[in-house]
């Protein structure tokens, strides 16, 4: 079945402002320069999305839609991970999420940081599909009940939040992108170690020949 030509050159244009709202904002890009970078006319990015407002409101929307599919696909993958320790298959989801020239993880970044209206809209949808998914989780007897379910999911969000936001610094001190493919099982290997099984220990109590002169 042929794609329609007309939903393809709407998705191109959508994509073509993603990429430019990333690098730039999007108070400092023009409809003209949308439709340049897109290869088609400005009167074809406004007949589909009527104005500069209208598209970023689609790419906003993108952008969300995305993000959901982050919490809501292969979570039976993800708690096997969670429970048995195999780091592949997170690595493999946030790939398939986040490919190396993607411009969503510095689109969502420049939304969470400006305090822009749709970063806070976009950030809450976010911290109730992780509350929804740790709720599963316990249902499903991989993750310990918890007396406050809302700060645990906050946690859960900040630390996936720091692969977007922290991503260029990140790289800058660890030498690997932890976003990329190679990077990706490194980080994953290691944050799923610590969900399992926590990063302190609990020092044993002294013996009482310890305490003796």
């Amino acid at each position: 079945m042929r794609s329609d030509p007309d939903l393809t050159a709407r998705a191109n244009i959508r994509n073509a402002a993603l990429r430019l709202f990333a690098e730039r904002g999007h108070e400092a890009v023009s409809v003209r320069q949308i439709a340049a970078e897109a290869g088609v006319s400005p009167g074809l990015v406004l007949h589909h999305f009527t104005s500069k407002e209208g598209l970023r409101e689609a790419v906003d929307r993108y952008a969300a839609e995305r993000l959901e599919v982050l919490l809501t696909e292969d979570q039976d993958q993800v708690a096997q991970v969670f429970s048995e320790g195999d780091s592949g298959s997170v690595a493999e989801a946030f790939a398939r999420m986040f490919p190396p020239d993607s411009p969503l993880p510095a689109y969502v970044r420049r939304l969470l940081l400006s305090g822009d209206p749709a970063g806070t809209q976009l950030f809450r949808r976010w911290f109730e599909g992780t509350r929804a998914f740790l709720d599963q989780m316990v249902s499903a007897g991989y993750a310990a009940p918890t007396g406050d379910p809302d700060v645990r999911a906050g946690f859960a969000l900040a630390s996936d939040l720091a692969l977007l936001l922290l991503r260029d610094p990140l790289t800058d001190v660890l030498g690997f992108d932890p976003l990329s493919p190679e990077g990706l099982p490194r980080w994953a290997e290691e944050a799923s170690a610590i969900l399992r099984g926590g990063l302190f220990l609990q020092p044993e109590p002294p013996r009482p020949d310890d305490t003796k002169d």
